[in-house]
């Protein structure tokens, strides 16, 4: 089959590997019908040192079961599903506990010998849990983003501790900053400031739900928020970048006894939170979203049409055109790219 790999920065090939195949009695195997590129993938695309053999991307998919193995239960050949970015058997203590990021027994897409999802097909291990609508859905790519992309803005708010009463900065203008935005509308934000400079995606911004928006960085960025919340700052600041100058003005705009949730991949080893913020009461959380713990929450939503998600999706390539996608995305050309097989 075809299939992704990455060799360097800027290096994205599509090849042919080996089919995947049953291993486990655990396992499934599916045909990909829809993958996308992930902000993360960003970051090895522009630095990971070259090497001889490529390996494989991706951790965003849907797809149609094939085959499954002997201990798959409620799951038959035919059946859509959607992978979070982070398998896991869904059973353990720590998804028990809505942790599954932590499974005891889980693992990440395109790692040792688990396919990448940017690709033809993939051996899913702990396979289980069926999408009910079919695969000409229009409502995919909306789908699709409950494998990361819309689970990490939610999972933004959530941690922050989003909900009528406290107003909202988003920092990043991204897919994962859209999507917070989104997510923030929807538990109940009335105030939601986007930090941005990107008028396209600033305006779907205001679509999802943005009643501000602030184009300025650094110091000006800061100063701009302050204005527009009496010099108070807003409770909540979900940071969506993962740049230390993001963080920064996290902690610019904070309000006293506020927190600050961080889901952009920190680009950054340490965190500037010293006797101020301190003495301020400032909160830090967020982390790796737990795609798996909030599927069952979303998936209604988006099947009834209420929130739609999958417009962060502003370009659609085919499997061989994936590294233009790639291209696109890092040059600012895209906001994120759909991968239809």
């Amino acid at each position: 089959m075809r299939a992704t790999l990455i060799y360097g920065a800027g290096d994205v090939r599509v090849e042919n590997v080996p089919d995947p195949r049953i291993q486990q009695p655990t396992d499934a195997i599916v045909r990909v019908v829809r993958s996308c590129i992930c902000g993360s993938d960003l970051w090895p695309y522009g630095s990971r040192p070259a090497t001889e053999h490529g390996d494989r991307i991706g951790h965003e998919f849907l797809g149609v079961v094939e085959e499954t193995g002997s201990d798959v239960s409620g799951l038959k050949a035919g059946d859509l599903v959607v992978a979070p970015f982070v398998w896991a058997d869904n059973t353990c203590d720590f998804c028990a506990e809505g942790l599954q990021t932590s499974c005891r027994h889980g693992g990440f897409w395109a790692a040792g010998d688990v396919d990448g999802g940017q690709g033809e097909a993939v051996r899913v291990p702990q396979a289980q849990g069926k999408l009910p609508v079919a695969e000409d859905s229009a409502l995919l790519p909306s789908l699709l983003t409950l494998s990361d992309v819309f689970c990490t803005g939610h999972h933004c708010a959530v941690t922050a501790g989003v909900n009528p009463r406290t107003t909202v900065t988003v920092i990043g203008d991204g897919a994962v900053g859209l999507s917070a935005v989104l997510a923030a509308k929807r538990l109940g934000a009335e105030r939601i400031i986007l930090m941005g400079r990107h008028k396209d995606r600033t305006d779907l911004g205001r679509d999802f739900g943005a009643t501000d928006i602030v184009s300025e960085r650094g110091e000006e960025g800061i100063e701009r928020v302050r204005e527009l919340t009496r010099g108070d700052g807003t409770h909540t600041v979900l940071e969506c970048v993962g740049l230390l100058p993001a963080l920064e003005m996290s902690i610019g705009v904070v309000r006293a006894g506020g927190t600050i949730s961080r889901v952009g991949a920190p680009q950054y080893d340490q965190v500037p939170l010293g006797f101020p913020e301190f003495l301020s009461n400032i909160t830090l959380t967020g982390g790796v979203a737990p795609a798996r713990a909030y599927i069952d929450e979303l998936l209604p939503d988006v099947l009834d049409g209420k929130i739609e998600p999958g417009r962060v999706f502003n370009r659609t390539v085919g499997l061989d055109e994936v590294p233009d996608g790639y291209r696109a995305m890092a040059d600012r050309e895209a906001l994120k790219v759909l991968v239809q097989p």
